[in-house]
């Protein structure tokens, strides 16, 4: 096993056994143990244990993103005095004396980020999980926490006439135009939902005044690259896992309006 897949296979485990898990209490409540809502519901379940074992990450971040709000005039009283010096000395100085306004608020730009980057791993770990999911069915062998019989079962369900763990370049079986429907639906929800969230992010961390200094520059970028990537990567992803990715973005996106 290579290095990253030694780092994954912890994640891909608890990942497939919180699916696992939900969908046999679904299945003990009378829901089928072979419909593709079944699986849809636990992918949800997934994401709302993922997500509430994060609020209290969240809740920093909401704090690191009003100390970065608090501390936009010191970064621009800095931007002013080192104005128009380029050499190296100066702007050596200039990192370290901002380094220094981080560490006495105790924040950084990337505090915003830092729930997202913790469910990175989750996520290539469910990708990983459904995109492996047809070859565990047809070589007769579980993947994860996943039996051999349940990755049967969720390579054969579906919502809507498309596989969960068909994609729209790779395929799949079924319907490929309910594929290629759902994929759009759920990819401009996914964009939709990002873009208010950055929107909102960079509303409360970075004020009017200092609009052009460059954390507000690195900000905006964020806010239409991020978008930009999860739109183009969508096509790569799983059915599966674009309810999981839309899913966990609507969540964020509740959050951001619910929580102050």
């Amino acid at each position: 096993m290579d290095f990253f897949g030694t780092i994954m296979g912890p994640f891909k485990w608890l990942v497939s056994a919180v699916m696992v898990g939900i969908h046999d209490v679904l299945s003990t409540t009378g829901m089928p143990a072979a419909s593709g809502w079944t699986w849809t519901v636990s992918i949800i379940g997934l994401v709302l244990i993922i997500r509430a074992a994060l609020i209290p990450v969240f809740l920093r971040q909401v704090s690191a993103q009003r100390r970065m709000r608090l501390l936009q005039p010191d970064l621009k009283k800095l931007q002013d005095k080192y104005k128009g010096k380029t050499d190296q000395l100066s702007r050596q100085a200039m990192a370290q004396e901002q380094m220094a306004l981080y560490k006495e608020h105790r924040t950084n730009p990337l505090s915003a980020c830092l729930p997202m980057l913790i469910q990175v791993p989750f996520f290539f770990a469910l990708f990983q999980v459904l995109s492996g999911i047809p070859a565990a069915a047809r070589e007769a062998r579980g993947i994860g926490a996943m039996t051999h019989e349940q990755a049967v079962q969720f390579d054969d369900s579906s919502i809507f006439g498309a596989p969960l763990s068909a994609s729209v370049l790779h395929g799949g079986g079924g319907d490929q135009v309910a594929v290629l429907v759902l994929t759009i639906v759920m990819i401009l929800a996914m964009t939709a939902s990002q873009f208010i969230t950055q929107r909102r992010i960079v509303a409360r961390t970075v004020p009017d005044e200092a609009a052009d200094n460059p954390l507000a520059r690195q900000q905006r970028v964020i806010l239409y690259i991020l978008p930009l990537v999860f739109g183009v990567g969508g096509v790569l992803f799983p059915i599966g896992v674009l309810i999981y990715w839309t899913t966990t973005n609507l969540w964020t996106m509740a959050q951001q309006f619910t929580i102050k």
